[in-house]
C-alpha cells in the first residue's frame, strides 16, 4: 500500500470544509494512517516549502500557512498519490475539474485549499516532516470490499 501526505491548508480549514476533504479521501477506500489538527511553525513551513524558496511567492507563502491551523494527514491504499492528486484537482481552481475539491471548492490559487504529495519520494519526505514515526497501522474491516 502507497502513502501520500495530504494537508488542509488555513482556507480550507478556515472555512470549514475539513470533514468534506477527509469524506472524499474515505469515500476513495483510502485508509487514514495519521491526523494531526496543528498550527505550523515557521520553521515547519520553510522546511516543507523549501523547493520554493527562490520563488518570489514564498515570504508570502510561509506568511499564509502559519496564519492559521491546518490538518495534517496521512492516507495509504493502492495508488493513493496519484488518485489523491486526482481527487485534489489542478493547483489553480479555475482550471481544477468539477467534482474536485478545487474545483468544487477553490477559486484562488493563493487559497487552493489543500496540499497532497505528487511523488512517492516527496510523500516519504514529507510524511517524515510532518509525522517521523507516529502514524497507525489498522485495517478497516471494509478493506476485502475494496481490495481484492
Amino acid at each position: 500500500m502507497e502513502r501520500t501526505f495530504i494537508m488542509i491548508k488555513p482556507d480550507g480549514v478556515q472555512r470549514g470544509l475539513v470533514g468534506d476533504v477527509i469524506k472524499r479521501f474515505e469515500q476513495k477506500g483510502f485508509t487514514l494512517a495519521g491526523l494531526k489538527f496543528m498550527s505550523v511553525s515557521k520553521e515547519l513551513a520553510e522546511k516543507h516549502y523549501g523547493v520554493h524558496k527562490e520563488r518570489p511567492f514564498f515570504g508570502s507563502l510561509i506568511e499564509f500557512i502559519t496564519s492559521s491551523p491546518v490538518v495534517a494527514m496521512v492516507w495509504q491504499g493502492k495508488g493513493a498519490i496519484a488518485s489523491s492528486r486526482q481527487i485534489i484537482g489542478a493547483t489553480n481552481p479555475l482550471s481544477a475539474a468539477p467534482g474536485t475539491i478545487r474545483g468544487d471548492y477553490g477559486v484562488d490559487v493563493g487559497r487552493n485549499l489543500i496540499h497532497g504529495s505528487d511523488a512517492p519520494e516527496t510523500a516519504q519526505s514529507e510524511i517524515a516532516l510532518w509525522f517521523g514515526e507516529d502514524l497507525v497501522e489498522w485495517k478497516p474491516a471494509a478493506t476485502p470490499w475494496i481490495y481484492e
